[in-house]
């Protein structure tokens, strides 16, 4: 007689919403879902004047394309070679139509294949990991104040109110080699991935998102995330996805 270990595959819940904060006229932020394949973003634009919604559109148009792979290195591969593509576009969109006006967008993206999360990332949009009570953020921001950070230059509190808070050092679109960050991790049952702009992080701490994602229905903790957004005083554009694992009722033999 042998033994069969049935392991109940994660089923990953998700909702997203996006609101143009409560100081700015336009809301250049854009949102990304496409649960049936495990394929979530979100991306932040800049360049004024309508220009941002053209650079982040651009990458949720792109991902959009994307359809699923049987490997994951060629799923990887695959979102990678896009958002090279949208940086290669958008500085032609700015020579043609802008004038060379710098446009951007930075962007952090969540695939889930299996029990492996892969994180892509350029700029300081981020991707947080919610488990057992306590959030970790999976970026790194590709910012002037995360370098400062690094190499001693400002404390952990010198920085939440640094003058140059809004200065990034990568974006789509902002140069002609763009490299593209990639971190992969482990996902379980139970946890909640939050994926999100600047203008909620700065509006909401850490301390105001645990609350918030202690709320067990995903679609009501993002709606809770924006509403306390607002209620700080969101003084740009705030984005939010969230994923949740739950135990799905469709079991598979190993």
């Amino acid at each position: 007689m042998t033994d069969t270990t049935i392991r109940r595959p994660v089923q990953w819940l998700s909702a997203s919403t996006t609101n143009v904060g409560v100081v700015r006229k336009i809301n250049e932020d854009a949102i990304f879902s496409k649960p049936d394949i495990n394929l979530w973003a979100v991306a932040d634009g800049m360049g004024g004047h309508e220009a941002g919604n053209v650079a982040s559109d651009m990458i949720v148009n792109m991902l959009d394309e994307i359809e699923t792979k049987n490997h994951l290195n060629s799923f990887v591969s695959n979102i990678e070679d896009k958002i090279l593509d949208v940086n290669d576009r958008l500085l032609e969109y700015s020579e043609i139509m802008l004038e060379g006006r710098i446009i951007g967008s930075t962007v952090a993206i969540l695939l889930i294949k299996g029990r492996i999360g892969v994180c892509l990332w350029a700029g300081d949009s981020r991707l947080y990991r919610y488990r057992n009570g306590k959030i970790e953020q999976i970026t790194v921001d590709h910012s002037h104040v995360a370098e400062l950070l690094k190499h001693g230059s400002i404390s952990i509190e010198e920085a939440e109110n640094h003058p140059d808070a809004n200065v990034i050092t990568r974006a789509v679109g902002t140069c002609e080699r763009l490299y593209v960050d990639i971190d992969i991790f482990d996902v379980n049952i139970g946890d909640t991935f939050m994926l999100c702009t600047d203008g909620l992080y700065n509006a909401v701490n850490e301390e105001g998102i645990i609350s918030c994602l202690q709320e067990d229905n995903v679609e009501m903790a993002a709606n809770n995330l924006i509403e306390t957004s607002l209620h700080n005083g969101a003084s740009d554009n705030v984005s939010v996805v969230l994923v949740k694992g739950v135990r799905s009722s469709i079991g598979t033999t190993n």
